[in-house]
């Protein structure tokens, strides 16, 4: 069936949530419950925390028609099923004997488990007895009543049950994983409860409490189409997928709904410059500019080129380059502060409404290993000066063959150019630059594909070596080596683009050639804004079109492939939803963490060098409310349930953001300042120009500006005299760049043009970063609301302390506050009740 794709784990397949050293103590059936047979322990310590309540059962389903194989271990009782085995039917006795040692090791630790199997799979129900696991469930949960009625109790009871099966070992050793690896068990995955197209009511979860039906609804309606406009039910997604989840789509819904003024600011610059397509000055003289003529710009083009024949490129390129340009880029950075200013505060707000506010990682990890082994310890923070040297080396390293990835792109540009060159029509000779900035915007698309399987990989082995202590930390140390080499990746091309094309080009006559061959790539004729422009549309649009088609397509066609190929489930409802949920696409413990990574990539994008691409903002809007779809749907109906993970924050991703909003402050600084013409019309308009001795409302201030920032080129000065052949009375060109007419070397123009340069970046990054933290101070990123609620319950738990404290001084004076004084303080008693923060 599905077997190629599940039998070959990855590495991030076989990391568990949680890892427990292996365990010395039995565990047994007591009337109070599961308890652990261990002589250490005190006589009190074999009592649960808190009494249990078994949770109310549901209807029993229809009867059963598939084949199945009753053991003595099977129950035919009738609760929901927690999870599912699949293995081959053709196994030997070896490997049968392999399973049932590990399914008695689970049937040891409190579950039950039921046999089926069809044609093709057997299938390997496991069912956690209320009654033993109900307890465990409390100490996770933040009760503000009955568990049974806490809507958190399905993905508590799923997260409990996850860490026995990952760290359930037979007598032998073996791990779910490593029978896995040996084809014992195909895969395993948690059911879904809710099916979207289906028009059963609903259905109880794992630990028996159904979802109502206005929760169901609510999911059912968040995975469809249709409703794309519709507001996302954060509190039915924690409840179904826990708030790991929950908080990525929370974000996601803000991310959107806040690119809309971004949207607006980008659209107003961008249709500003289209309502004045007519009427720059700049693009008035080139469009006239009938006698001016360019030099050539290739090894084999000799003709004469004028300048007015890149008049509909001048005028493109004022869309986005032009006065409004600062304004925008000192907007956006004012936008990426609030964006995350508002953000804090709004999960805060959520984290609040789930009580979850003082809630700690590191105390559920503890719980968990103690739950599933007495003897667990939790493992030590460790740090080696040689480990991280070692890793910062091989991640420099990493970044090296990053930028060396973008030398390559170099080189295809200009082989390209010069193959185009030769071989282009006469018709096309002209495109050449044009066609040559596509191809290789394509070129370096697919090599951002097969650069994130790579840098992934190896992400993941850095990340093995340093000996993260938990899962979380080792997402977290994952998360910034694989942002840091897909930053490098996706944007040394366009680093290479922004600031260094055309500028080590050396001039006509002695023009710089990479191995003495071939001339380095120049600017588009209208600048190389439009080289920037061009390269982020095409990269921009190819990730979120090509990239959603296949997150959507990919897992959609192979569903309805495996459905086709292994048609005919079976009549038995419980093992037609077994079967179901096979053939759903499997997931892993990164799959929530790829999410996050795309998203993250698109806010670079739409951040950083967003001064040459204003519409950025526009395709990320567009793209998130296909993509807030795409992933609940892929979620609910694609892909098998994801284990649920508690959270309160996002984790690292919001430094990742912090960072990306520094570098978006750095990154069109400079675009501004060395890529767009903006300093140069500006110090022209001021220095050089009609106006630089006061306005005169007669002339336009830019009148002159386009000969001013043409060299000139004398025609016998060319090295190759074929090159003079075509060009008759015409005995001198001219071409972007300052400098002097007589020796070719820099002009004073450049050199004061450069010091005013780096004074706008100076001036520009300060200016943005102090709004940045004004804004940032401006924001309080807790209200004051939830700052009360969170004192009110401080305050709570310090009265209780006082009244436990008033007790003991009672019990001192002779009066005992406890019929048993030496009976073990019990998790219900007022003086050791957590409060909930």
């Amino acid at each position: 069936m599905q077997g190629e794709d599940r039998l070959a784990a990855s590495e991030e397949d076989s990391i568990p949530l949680i890892a427990i050293h292996p365990c010395r103590g039995s565990l047994s059936w007591t009337s109070t419950g599961l308890s652990v047979l261990d002589p250490t322990r005190q006589p009190w310590a074999l009592e649960p925390a808190l009494p249990h309540t078994p949770c109310p059962l549901p209807d029993p389903p229809g009867p059963a028609a598939g084949p199945q194989h009753p053991s003595s271990h099977q129950t035919e009782t009738t609760e929901p099923w927690d999870y599912v085995f699949v293995a081959s039917c053709d196994q030997s006795p070896k490997q049968c004997d392999r399973q049932q040692k590990f399914l008695e090791e689970l049937e040891r630790k409190g579950f039950r488990y039921k046999e089926m199997e069809d044609q093709h799979k057997k299938y390997f129900g496991i069912r956690a007895k209320n009654e033993s696991f109900l307890p465990y469930c409390k100490l996770l949960m933040e009760l503000d009543g009955p568990a049974e009625k806490d809507p958190t109790l399905d993905t508590t009871r799923i997260r409990v049950i996850h860490t026995f099966i990952q760290n359930n070992k037979t007598a032998d050793g073996e791990t779910f994983e490593d029978l896995k690896k040996d084809q014992i068990f195909e895969t395993g995955f948690f059911l879904h409860t809710v099916r979207v197209d289906s028009r059963e009511g609903p259905r109880a979860g794992p630990g028996g409490r159904k979802h109502s039906p206005t929760e169901e609804e609510k999911l059912k309606k968040w995975a469809q189409w249709r409703n794309i406009f519709c507001k996302q039910p954060t509190d039915a997604i924690r409840n179904y997928f826990g708030e790991k989840v929950a908080l990525y789509f929370a974000w996601l819904g803000w991310y959107t709904y806040m690119l809309v003024p971004a949207t607006v600011a980008g659209l107003i610059l961008f249709l500003t410059g289209f309502a004045l397509f007519d009427a720059s000055q700049i693009s008035k003289e080139i469009c006239e500019a009938h006698d001016v003529f360019m030099c050539p710009r290739g090894d084999k083009s000799h003709r004469s080129h004028r300048l007015s024949d890149t008049c509909t490129f001048a005028k493109l390129s004022h869309l986005f380059d032009n006065e409004g340009t600062v304004l925008f880029a000192i907007f956006m950075a004012l936008w990426a502060t609030v964006f995350l200013e508002f953000w804090k505060r709004k999960r805060a707000c959520v984290v609040q409404n789930w009580h979850l506010y003082g809630w700690d990682e590191d105390e559920e990890e503890m719980m968990l290993g103690l739950i599933n082994c007495p003897q667990y310890q939790p493992k030590q923070h460790e740090h080696s000066y040689l480990r991280s040297t070692i890793i910062l080396v091989l991640s420099l390293l990493m970044i090296c063959l990053m930028i060396g990835m973008a030398h390559v792109l170099v080189i295809y540009r200009v082989l390209a150019a010069a193959l185009f060159g030769r071989w282009a029509s006469p018709f096309l000779e002209e495109q050449v630059t044009t066609v040559v900035v596509v191809s290789g915007a394509i070129v370096h698309y697919v090599t951002i594909m097969i650069m994130t399987k790579v840098n992934r990989h190896v992400a993941l082995k850095l990340c093995d070596y340093e000996k993260p202590r938990t899962f979380s930390e080792r997402e977290s140390k994952f998360a910034v080596k694989f942002f840091t080499f897909q930053f490098f990746a996706h944007f040394s091309s366009l680093i290479y683009i922004a600031f260094i094309l055309g500028r080590i080009n050396g001039h006509p006559g002695k023009s710089v050639r990479l191995a003495g061959l071939w001339k380095l790539e120049e600017c588009h004729l209208s600048g190389c804004m439009m080289d920037l422009f061009v390269q982020m549309a095409i990269i921009m649009g190819l990730k979120q079109t090509l990239s959603n088609c296949v997150e959507y397509l990919g897992p959609w066609l192979r569903h309805r492939y495996y459905w086709w190929k292994y048609s005919g489930v079976s009549r038995d409802p419980e093992l037609r939803d077994w079967q179901c949920n096979y053939l759903m696409g499997s997931v892993t413990v990164f799959s929530l963490f790829d999410e996050f990574m795309e998203m993250m990539m698109q806010y670079a994008f739409t951040t950083i060098f967003v001064a040459a691409f204003p519409l950025a903002p526009l395709l990320a809007l567009l793209s998130n409310l296909v993509e807030i779809r795409l992933d609940a749907i892929k979620m609910m109906q694609l892909q098998q349930r994801l284990v649920p993970r508690k959270a309160k924050d996002i984790g690292t991703w919001l430094q990742v953001l912090e960072t990306i909003g520094v570098l978006a402050i750095i990154g069109n600084g400079l675009v501004i300042a060395f890529t767009s013409e903006f300093i140069p019309r500006v110090v022209y308009k001021y220095h050089y120009g009609p106006c630089r001795g006061g306005a005169h409302p007669a002339v336009d201030c830019l009148t002159g500006y386009v000969n001013h920032s043409l060299s000139i080129f004398y025609i016998k000065d060319f090295e190759d005299p074929r090159q003079t052949e075509d060009w008759e009375t015409v005995t001198e060109c001219r071409y972007r760049d300052y400098r002097n007419a007589h020796d070719y070397n820099l002009s004073e123009q450049f050199w004061f043009l450069l010091a005013i340069r780096l004074a706008f970046l100076i001036l520009f990054e300060h200016v943005a970063l102090c709004i940045k933290l004004i804004a940032a101070w401006f924001v309080p990123d807790v209200p004051w609301k939830v700052k009360n609620e969170v004192l009110s319950n401080k305050f709570r738990k310090v009265q209780e302390k006082m009244k436990c404290v008033g007790q003991t001084l009672q019990c001192a004076g002779g009066r005992p506050a406890s019929p048993d004084p030496h009976s073990p303080p019990t998790a219900s008693s007022s003086c050791f009740k957590n409060t909930a923060v």
